[in-house]
């Protein structure tokens, strides 16, 4: 049975679904920049998630969003739009950013392998939706107007601290200099903003007599409530997420609708690099195409984080990719051995089905690579392993083809009538087809190199 940490709870919970359609939802980028590997991390986690739900027997619709309007530099009510700034940065229009970032991610979500949601939500198709969530917010007395937006009043949401375990009365005295004094409260936020006079901001819609554009907050509501509706079965994203954007999700929700949210919730946590935190001013940024200028493919990546916990912070360095890449040609090589055996029939009974209870329990990848290291494994545990992790084991560890295979008996053959100099250069040629030839007492063995 799986087992869930539920982070709004703090406790591991055995997860029951609250229909015959498992729904969740991904917070998913703001697609103004390249995605950098800390970020497609969360996403290899979400996989796990996706194709262990799947290998139960769960039928599963699965949102994700696309910021393209409205989340701030500051991750809150102020500074310049993303949008905007990778515009300006690259002089191009916010919807040419906007389309060029979401294709590069959908190229990389592609390359780890990872299986595509149902809906991928444009946050800038629900604008209309974005407004009617803002009315009803408002005639239930949730927002107040002030000159820079309309802004939810967290003090009217008794539970808003709640999830986070926010101290409002230091976030209250902690209010900087600057705090904008039209806000009730140092925890309300913007719902929707107005674009002020000379203000630059490409995408803009008139709501409530004045252009504006909704809050980065808004449109998860917006998109779970139009897409899935509440509460939905589990909502993932960032330990980045709980304290603000998480929060204010919940709070939106249960003014727009009533009700709760989400029943299940889960976050990862970061990974760092050397030690260090991702940032563009320790020039520590990698993408995967980096990783792939350095001899390293998105499922040596995938697997490495997967070697690790989603609720464990990570160190990213390069020694341990490249072990990491080890052992998946270890793992290929184990495939590539049983294509040369005379029978693939199980050789230890339930082995997989210890590897899926290991990750049921809350999604203990490294515990079941363990277990898939130290046990023998026919072909149909290496298949459904795959099905599991989606690290591409069998569509990259094929069986050789004739071709190689009868350059493997030359070779053989070669070395039988000692004519040693043949027997190398079909060894070198061997290596173009990424084919290393091992002699053992009963015979040669090919493996992967």
């Amino acid at each position: 049975m799986l087992k869930i940490y539920n982070t709004a709870s703090r406790r591991l919970e055995q997860f029951k679904p609250a229909g015959e359609v498992v729904k969740i939802y991904t917070c998913g980028p703001t697609v103004y920049n390249f995605q950098h590997i800390g970020n497609y991390a969360a996403y290899i986690y979400w996989d796990l998630l996706i194709r262990t739900l799947k290998m139960d027997g769960y039928a599963v619709k699965r949102v994700l969003n696309f910021t393209d309007v409205g989340h701030l530099v500051s991750d809150g009510d102020e500074g310049e739009d993303k949008l905007e700034k990778g515009a300006a940065r690259e002089g191009k229009s916010v919807y040419e950013i906007a389309k060029f970032y979401g294709d590069d991610f959908l190229r990389n979500f592609r390359a780890l392998n990872l299986i595509e949601p149902d809906v991928i939500a444009h946050a800038t198709d629900y604008i209309e939706a974005d407004k009617r969530a803002v009315d009803k917010m408002t005639e239930a007395g949730f927002t107040y107007e002030t000159t820079d937006g309309v802004y939810f009043d967290t003090s009217k949401f008794e539970r808003y601290a709640d999830f986070a375990k926010l101290d409002l009365e230091g976030l209250k005295a902690g209010a900087r200099v600057g705090f904008n004094s039209e806000k009730h409260n140092a925890s309300d936020f913007a719902v929707w903003k107005f674009i002020q006079p000379g203000e630059k901001h490409a995408m803009r819609w008139d709501y409530l007599g004045r252009p504006g554009y909704p809050g980065w907050h808004l449109e998860c509501s917006t998109i779970i409530h139009e897409e899935l509706g509440e509460p939905i079965d589990i909502h993932t994203g960032g330990a980045d997420h709980i304290p603000v954007h998480h929060t204010n999700e919940i709070a939106q929700t249960f003014a727009m609708t009533g009700r709760e949210l989400s029943r299940y919730w889960m976050h990862c946590n970061f990974i760092t690099i050397d030690g260090e935190k991702i940032s563009k001013s320790l020039g520590n940024v990698y993408t995967l195409d980096d990783l792939a200028e350095r001899g390293f493919s998105p499922m040596d990546f995938k697997m490495w984080v997967l070697s690790g916990h989603y609720q464990g912070t990570r160190n990213f360095t390069f020694e341990g990719l490249a072990a990491t890449k080890q052992r998946r040609l270890n793992w290929r090589n184990r495939i590539a051995l049983l294509y040369q055996k005379a029978s693939t029939a199980s050789l230890v009974d339930g082995v997989f089905k210890e590897v899926l209870s290991v990750v049921n329990n809350n999604f203990n990848s490294a515990e079941a690579f363990s277990i898939i290291d130290t046990s023998e494994l026919s072909m149909e545990d290496w298949k459904e392993i795959d099905e599991l992790f989606g690290l591409n084991l069998i569509n990259d560890s094929p069986d050789v083809n004739d071709a190689v295979r009868d350059l493997i008996s030359e070779r053989q053959a070669a070395r039988e009538n000692k004519d040693f100099a043949r027997s190398d250069e079909i060894r070198e040629e061997l290596k173009s087809f990424g084919i290393a030839v091992e002699d053992t007492p009963t015979g040669p063995i090919w493996q992967y190199i």
